[in-house]
């Protein structure tokens, strides 16, 4: 029977009954020693002889303990027979709510469970009963979600299989099930998912998303029926994707759903003018020149991007458009975008042909179009033209009526080698960079004073470096030289400062000069997502600030979400901050989209063999290896692999490959083996090789993967040689 009013239970003093349910009594109690207000949860007698009930009552005492976070319910003791826990004064979240309500309110939600995710903890019966909204801090504070009871709540990493509470009873409340709680499956973090779009539904429709007289046929629609349609907006598409029958096709995290509405956030408000340019159509005969299209619409991306208040999508996202036959109001969706630019380039001779037009996504009509017929020699004036036509039927207001200061304009026979060689490096294999090179030699020799074609061309020699194809002792000095003379054609070149902030970092070991060099690079307006990124890979992430680079990483693909290198730069930041889930979602996306890119075995394979996954982690570092037959990483990888597995024979093979001559990158590939062998001794002896070879590779091995040598006797020496025992900060870093 309830307790009586004013009775104590220990030292707390109960005031009323709040509520009850299978799993126990909540009042509202006086802890008569400190004086606040708490709710107490107590397990009824008849339930207190059933080890079962027992047992999931001190699941709950542990699985909340185990979190703390804003957004989730606090425990503050715990008695025989009872939890104490932290007294949130709210109302359930039920709806129906404004759209602006629910995502912000669902965001919270998210984040929390991300939160007992990343513990290892599963929540199991997400239902509006069970999250509080509270305006403690008056009716014009913003509400708060307070996620409460983890009655049910599942260690993820337990073998048991605690779904079923009693035989032939299914834990959980039938109308926010996932089908796989339903049916008595053992479920993972996609099941909460499921439930949090139940939820959502409910909230936005005031509805649920599925009904029945009794349980059971509320169960059979969570299994059968597709709830009726909500709307055609981002959110409800968020909506639909958690409530996947297949758990597969759902978001496969909770950090994916909170992006997703994080997204949905930006797009409900009334955004700011942005556009994406998509690469011009080559309707020249020779389709060679498609080179040239792509750089007309990279160089009106450049001069967009200096149009105060536009939003302008990057390059890399734009382009992956090219060749798809897709409604223009899906790419903008993706874009995440108002306007979208088409247009083609027809080139005959010593002429062009451009048109252009500019399109409302929300309807699809054109807001403005044009023909220019040139002179090749007037294409930068053409591009000028087009960017200021652009920004008239936007309605931005130029400063000066002009579209911000333009870079350099070099000779066009300079530009079109520059375009060349930025096509051949993105392929990233080594005749690839080796026609990038010639390219950009070509493009200096014609133009000297292009000091963009400089820098770019400095850090071509750091990625032959990054990737085992120059020793850093010949690409370094080459990198540091190159980015000098585009500093001394244009000492505020972004890309100069963050080049040599590489250098100081990665090579010279030198985090003063580095910590100045980036601040340099990253004190204009708009920061280049390229030089956002070499921020956090460079500098943040070698210092120890995994989670900045994380958000720096993150803020780059804001501006450019579809480009597939920034996705694994990310990937790689989160596997340093431990965010392995995460990181898994960003390098399956990518490969979603191109399986080719042999850097995404790469790393996947180093975090799959970090988490003991050895089948996953020998079919990435296989496909690394015969993508990428000349990295010595690859093949080290795979041989550890296959160590791990216990095929010595191909590990020792593998070896082999790696020992004679001692070849660059043999060290840290010769590094990553002992260390997935739990060979730390050996793994410190070359680390110290690969670190005086200065392979820039060494930080992100040792940030992202090497923690039990970070943890062993061996690394305060090692970090004294890479001089990050007492790394800077800059004015911008606090």
């Amino acid at each position: 029977m309830p307790l009586a009013l004013g009775s104590q239970i220990g030292p707390y003093e109960i005031v009323s009954l709040i509520g009850t349910g299978g799993m126990g009594e909540v009042y509202r109690a006086r802890d008569t020693r400190l004086g606040r207000d708490v709710a107490i949860k107590v397990l009824p007698e008849a339930f207190a002889a059933d080890p079962d009930r027992v047992r999931r009552f001190e699941l709950e005492a542990r699985a909340i303990a185990a979190l703390n976070h804003p957004h989730i319910c606090q425990i503050h003791d715990v008695g025989p027979g009872y939890l104490v826990l932290e007294y949130v004064e709210g109302t359930p979240l039920y709806g129906p709510l404004g759209v602006e309500e629910v995502v912000r309110l669902a965001v919270q939600i998210a984040t929390a469970l991300e939160t007992a995710h990343r513990h290892g903890i599963l929540h199991r019966d997400l239902k509006p009963g069970n999250i509080l909204v509270t305006r403690n801090q008056g009716a014009s504070y913003p509400p708060i979600a307070k996620l409460l009871d983890f009655g049910l709540a599942k260690s993820m990493v337990s073998t048991a299989d605690a779904t079923l509470t009693v035989e032939g009873t299914v834990a959980g409340t039938a109308a926010y099930m996932s089908p796989e709680q339903t049916q008595g499956k053992s479920v993972d973090a996609r099941s909460d998912v499921f439930s949090l779009g139940a939820v959502l539904y409910e909230l936005i429709s005031g509805q649920r998303a599925f009904r029945g007289d009794t349980s059971a046929e509320v169960m059979s629609a969570v299994l059968r029926d597709k709830p009726r349609s909500l709307d055609a907006s981002q959110l409800a598409r968020v909506v639909d994707r958690c409530l996947e029958k297949d758990a597969s096709r759902r978001y496969q995290t909770m950090a994916e759903v909170r992006a997703a509405l994080e997204d949905a956030a930006r797009v409900g408000k009334d955004r700011e003018p942005s556009i994406a340019v998509l690469p011009f159509a080559n309707l020249s005969a020779d389709k060679e020149n498609e080179y040239f299209s792509d750089g007309l619409a990279e160089e009106i991306i450049n001069a967009l991007t200096h149009i105060p208040g536009l939003k302008v999508t990057a390059r890399t996202s734009a382009f992956a458009f090219r060749g798809k036959e897709q409604d223009i109001r899906t790419i903008a969706e993706a874009l995440d975008v108002r306007t979208v630019l088409e247009g083609s380039v027809r080139r005959a001779g010593t002429r062009i042909r451009v048109t252009a037009q500019l399109i409302n996504a929300a309807d699809g009509y054109h807001l403005w179009s044009e023909r220019y017929d040139r002179e090749l020699a007037d294409v930068f004036a053409v591009q000028d033209e087009i960017a200021s036509a652009i920004a008239k039927a936007l309605q931005v207001k130029l400063a000066g009526e002009s579209v911000g200061r333009r870079r350099y304009t070099p000779s066009l026979p300079c530009y079109e080698a520059y375009l060349r060689a930025l096509h051949e490096s993105q392929k990233l294999t080594p005749d690839a960079m080796a026609r990038s090179k010639e390219w950009y030699e070509r493009a200096i020799a014609l133009d000297p004073g292009f000091a963009l074609a400089h820098s770019m061309f400095g850090f071509h020699f750091a990625q032959l470096a990054n990737y085992g194809l120059l020793p850093a002792h010949e690409a370094m000095p080459l990198v540091r030289s190159e980015a000098r003379k585009a500093l001394a054609i244009d000492p505020s070149l972004p890309e100069g400062h963050a080049t040599l902030g590489l250098v100081a970092g990665l090579y010279d070991y030198d985090w003063q000069e580095a910590a100045r060099r980036f601040e340099l690079a990253m004190a204009g307006d708009p920061v280049p997502s390229q030089v956002r990124r070499y921020y956090a890979l460079y500098y943040l992430l070698p210092v120890g600030r995994a989670e900045e680079a994380v958000e720096e990483c993150t803020r780059a693909l804001q501006e450019d979400p579809l480009d597939l290198s920034g996705r694994l730069r990310l990937a790689q930041c989160l596997q340093a901050a431990g965010r392995l889930d995460e990181a898994s979602s960003e390098l399956r996306r990518v490969l979603e989209l191109d399986e080719n890119l042999w850097f995404t075995h790469f790393i996947w394979a180093l975090q799959q063999l970090r988490e003991g996954r050895l089948a996953d982690a020998i079919t990435h570092a296989d496909t690394a290896s015969t993508l990428a037959p000349w990295n010595p990483s690859a093949k080290g990888l795979l041989a550890a692999a296959c160590r791990a597995n216990g095929d010595i024979p191909r590990s020792e093979e593998l070896l082999e490959k790696l020992r004679p001559g001692r070849a660059y990158g043999t060290p840290l590939a010769l590094a990553m083996f002992h260390l997935a062998c739990s060979e730390i001794e050996a793994c410190a002896d070359w680390t110290e090789r690969a670190i005086a070879e200065r392979h820039p590779a060494i930080f992100f091995f040792l940030r992202a993967h090497a923690l039990a040598l970070r943890t062993s006797p061996r690394w305060p020496a090692l970090a004294r040689q890479l001089n990050l025992t007492d790394p800077p900060v800059s004015s911008r870093d606090t």
